[in-house]
């Protein structure tokens, strides 16, 4: 507490002196007047903090950066596995692709699916099952997760992450997607064409786009089908942004540290990202 108030005087004599330049004088306005921060000083403090290698936060703390990494590694499996909130039911959190379904049949729900993927670390040479983690579509070294998404774009559940060598379809069916289908009859989940295989397996429940026609089709059915098309995509387009959501945390861009601490960490941020976008 001390060392926030010692620096909040500073902060609050910046700020003031920045907004005297902006107005070009004394201001006009009662104090406490206009828009209020949306990071209070404290707010700010406690960022900054987290935001610092662990190293530092050891000096401040006064323990080793041993014990600092330890206590990350700790609560940050706690939030991996806390699961994700739904909207409306503040004491409910689903925690796996079962619960998602469940969900997604007694509430009436429709499911958007997709995959994204992290870069990450190259393995080490020599190492085997190197090559498990080269995505064909990226050319990198990269991470797959698995995300399901209402139609709202409100994260509902993400996989422990697979190696990006791994098609999406395999992912999903590895992380148990063909069992729900089966189970829960109701549900119908949106894909995009890199789910065929699903679709084709469970007809009427898993939806991927319809198929292009081919070259030399009559012009009003090229039209029909390209509508068709679009109208999927533009019902598809939440789970995107979900994705995009968990894509602003700067780690998810690039993870620099082990692979296996990923999954925890992915997991945790995306549970995370629910907990606001299910007030929304």
């Amino acid at each position: 507490m001390g060392s926030a108030l010692e620096l909040a005087r500073p902060w609050v004599v910046g700020l003031e002196g920045r907004r005297f330049q902006a107005r070009g004088g004394a201001r006009k306005r009662a104090p406490g007047a206009g828009a209020r921060h949306q990071l209070v000083f404290v707010d700010r403090l406690v960022a900054t903090l987290i935001h610092l290698p662990h190293a530092v936060l050891g000096v401040l703390f006064g323990v080793d950066r041993s014990t600092v990494t330890r206590a990350v590694g700790e609560v940050r499996q706690l939030l991996a596995e806390r699961g994700f909130a739904v909207p409306d039911r503040p004491g409910l959190r689903l925690r796996t692709l079962q619960d998602v379904f469940a969900y997604a049949q007694a509430e009436g729900v429709g499911l958007r699916l997709d995959a994204t993927e992290v870069q990450v670390r190259r393995p080490v040479a020599g190492r085997g099952g190197r090559r498990a983690f080269v995505s064909g579509k990226k050319k990198q070294n990269t991470m797959k997760a698995t995300v399901v998404a209402d139609h709202r774009g409100r994260t509902l559940w993400t996989d422990a992450l697979r190696p990006g060598r791994m098609h999406d379809v395999t992912a999903a069916r590895t992380a148990g997607i063909g069992p729900c289908f089966d189970h829960f009859d109701l549900v119908q989940v949106l894909l995009d064409d890199g789910y065929l295989g699903l679709s084709r397996d469970h007809r009427g429940k898993a939806l991927s786009p319809p198929r292009k026609l081919r070259p030399g089709a009559i012009a009003p059915f090229v039209e029909v089908r390209e509508r068709q098309r679009h109208d999927h995509s533009s019902r598809r387009i939440t789970v995107e942004h979900a994705l995009a959501d968990h894509k602003r945390w700067k780690q998810l861009q690039r993870w620099t540290h082990r692979r296996d601490r990923l999954p925890d960490t992915y997991r945790a941020i995306a549970s995370l990202v629910s907990d606001r976008t299910a007030i929304i």
